[in-house]
């Protein structure tokens, strides 16, 4: 995610971290190439000349430009519903934690220096593994070296061959939760509450999966794509006889808008990748690590990630 303040003034008009310009720039050029090449041989095709009017292109471009409107919308919505999620996740992380040292009784307080040992601390480190498992999940990645201290060395073998690592993760916590009972460390009514905390984790983990399994139907992208290319490629045909040298340019800026706006809805499509305007999920996972350390007084915390030239990942 490109994090910066927004610039004026020349540097709106030469930035290119963050910006769709490096995607779409090959075509561009060969864009405002043909463009060029139908200005200076005036719409003739081998001595055929190709008269067309901007009615077509008027009638055309706009249901044109309407449409990636609505796609980039839909684009968006996975992409704003995605950031929800995981602020979903943080927030039941931390919850999680609070319930897990308030209402499981134990005769000391939990510290991270206690260790696994103690099923409250095993909980919140579980919790963390959980949201840097489901981050790798969605990622099709795996850094699992990154949790291994933890999980217990056998919890963490076994989760080796699981194929949904997050789900896992929650059948462990649902397995401590209900021996904590059965050892009436905690009540089977305040147990309920922690619980739901564990069903609203599993929830958000799988309603990610189902924006990252479940793309914008590939027909409609396909269409558009189509649509726009035809569009930006025939558009100089239509613009030579009225505006004459000047079509080069106004090409390069309507194709610049279409494709520009094809190539956003592309990217932001799949939020949970590593392009640089998805989201930061490694830095949402560091913040889920901070908290819940800070919430078992660990002296060692690690730092917050910050941006990278302007990129937090």
């Amino acid at each position: 995610m490109i994090v910066r303040d927004r610039p004026s003034g020349l540097k709106l008009f030469l930035l290119l971290r963050g910006s769709v310009l490096p995607m779409i720039l090959p075509t561009l050029i060969v864009n405002i190439v043909i463009a060029t090449l139908v200005t200076l041989s005036h719409g003739d095709l081998f001595k055929l000349k190709i008269t067309l009017t901007t009615i077509p292109f008027t009638l055309i471009g706009l249901p044109i430009a309407i449409f990636l409107g609505f796609r980039n919308n839909a684009a968006y919505d996975r992409f704003w519903e995605g950031r929800k999620l995981w602020g979903e996740i943080a927030l039941r992380c931390r919850n999680l934690s609070r319930q897990c040292q308030s209402l499981i009784d134990f005769p000391h307080p939990a510290q991270a220096s206690e260790g696994l040992t103690d099923t409250r601390v095993r909980m919140i480190f579980r919790a963390i593994a959980f949201s840097h498992v489901l981050r790798d999940l969605l990622r099709r990645q795996d850094r699992s070296e990154e949790i291994q201290t933890l999980l217990l060395a056998a919890e963490w073998q076994h989760m080796q061959g699981y194929p949904n690592k997050p789900d896992f993760l929650m059948h462990q916590m649902g397995m401590d939760l209900g021996a904590c009972v059965k050892e009436g460390r905690i009540d089977p009514c305040l147990a309920a509450a922690i619980d739901a905390t564990l069903s609203a984790l599993t929830a958000a983990a799988a309603s990610c999966e189902r924006i990252r399994n479940t793309p914008i139907p590939f027909s409609y992208t396909l269409l558009l794509h189509r649509t726009a290319y035809l569009y930006c490629f025939l558009l100089p045909f239509g613009l030579v006889d009225s505006i004459g040298f000047m079509t080069p340019f106004v090409v390069a800026i309507v194709a610049y808008t279409f494709f520009g706006l094809d190539a956003l809805g592309d990217e932001i499509e799949e939020p949970f990748g590593l392009a640089t305007n998805d989201l930061p999920l490694d830095a949402i996972c560091r913040a889920i690590d901070i908290d819940l350390r800070a919430s078992l007084r660990d002296e060692h915390l690690p730092s917050p990630l910050m941006p990278v030239n302007y990129c937090l990942t």
